[in-house]
């Protein structure tokens, strides 16, 4: 088991001065430098943290949202790479749909796997559905130029014995050479997150770490699909390092302090629904069987169950999130037990990324609850998962 810190890296102070979204639409000018540069430093901060702690680190980008700052993955993850030491950095990811040129892409990827000493992790993703209007990119077959995006940086990264060409249907270059050459031979790790079977069985027949995120129960269907195709493609079955689950994870000395800092993190769940009607299912995003399911059940995507077999309420206690598998809080036995039974209940994952700050938990309230995990649950866990599903829970 590994447990990856994450943080969005969210602007909080302006969500309570907008009535509605919080993507796209809203003035920058609601956003104060000085406070954005405190915030983004605060978060560098407590990655540094982590890495002291031996935990790993996860980065992500968004665009024209308060609910996340990082607008590059690249530029975070450059500086970590100079100022961590141990940690594996994970760059979750690059949103390939909407940056249109993969062969830039993968420099990034090469630069830093070099900085870090190799100790990068790449992961592509097809990005949010509001991020194609702030990119002016086309939804339509989005999956299709991320595939090619992808296999145009593989080839990119192994490629040492001068320029190719490439031709391809969305991208085209005279000339591909990338410097330097990564450190990482042949490639540095690769991971996609998915939260659907079909792509679950293309990730498995390329042996890349399968991620979904927040997506309780759900994950089980997609870790089953995963197995299947990996098992017809390699012969045997995939280890618990193939998959990783994203979720809320806050620790407590007691059982009332970890009750404050976990509440304070609910706050951040709502955001993910601030966004502009219009901006949710562009035309062609989703695959028309999705669409169709959307249509029949009136919602975007499954609903979380509860251990009980409920589903989440719309607006759940955090008592409710933490038996969905949503947010996991409290003391660190607390914590330790609800991450064996959650990993029990869909079929067992080897890296947690544990976005261990959101909202308005604190600095020394984040550093606190990090350094509380890295001591008292993280040596447990690290005993359970011994590439099997965790025997007790």
């Amino acid at each position: 088991m590994r447990v990856w810190h994450f943080t969005e890296q969210s602007y909080m102070p302006a969500w309570d001065k907008i009535d509605g979204s919080i993507r796209i639409a809203p003035p920058s000018n609601l956003i104060d430098p000085q406070v954005a540069g405190d915030l983004l430093n605060r978060y560098l901060d407590e990655w540094c943290v982590a890495d002291e702690c031996g935990l790993d680190i996860m980065v992500n980008e968004h665009h024209t949202t308060m609910s996340c700052l990082s607008s590059a993955v690249a530029l975070p993850l450059a500086i970590l790479a100079r100022n961590t030491k141990k940690a594996r950095l994970l760059g979750l990811g690059w949103p390939m749909t909407n940056r249109m040129d993969p062969f830039r892409v993968a420099e990034e990827i090469a630069l830093i796997d070099v900085i870090s000493r190799g100790r990068l992790e790449v992961g592509f993703v097809k990005g949010v559905p509001f991020e194609f209007f702030s990119s002016n990119s086309n939804p339509v077959r989005a999956t299709d130029r991320l595939w090619e995006a992808h296999d145009l940086i593989v080839k990119a990264l192994t490629s040492h014995d001068g320029p190719f060409s490439w031709e391809g249907e969305y991208f085209q270059y005279r000339n591909v050479n990338v410097y330097p050459r990564c450190y990482q031979q042949p490639i540095p790790p690769m991971w996609m997150p998915t939260s659907g079977a079909t792509s679950a069985r293309q990730i498995a027949t390329r042996g890349y770490v399968v991620a979904t995120f927040m997506a309780g129960i759900h994950t089980k269907p997609v870790y089953d699909a995963y197995r299947e195709s990996y098992l017809a493609q390699f012969g045997h079955a995939p280890g618990l390092d193939r998959f990783a689950y994203l979720g809320m994870g806050v620790v407590g000395a007691s059982e009332r302090e970890a009750r404050a800092r976990a509440e304070k993190m609910k706050m951040y769940l709502p955001t993910t629904r601030r966004a502009l009607p219009a901006t949710v299912n562009p035309p062609g995003y989703a695959p028309v069987s999705d669409n169709v399911r959307m249509l029949m059940t009136n919602r975007g995507r499954p609903q979380p169950l509860m251990e009980n077999g409920a589903p989440l309420p719309s607006d759940p206690t955090i008592e409710e999130l933490a038996s969905a598998g949503i947010l996991f809080w409290g003391t660190p036995d607390q914590v330790l037990d609800q991450l064996l039974r959650f990993s029990r209940r869909v079929g067992g994952f080897g890296h947690f990324l544990m976005e261990g700050q959101a909202a308005s938990l604190s600095h020394d309230e984040t550093v606190d609850s990090i350094r509380l995990f890295a001591r008292e649950v993280y040596p447990r866990l690290k005993e359970t998962f011994v590439d099997k599903v965790p025997a007790h829970a």
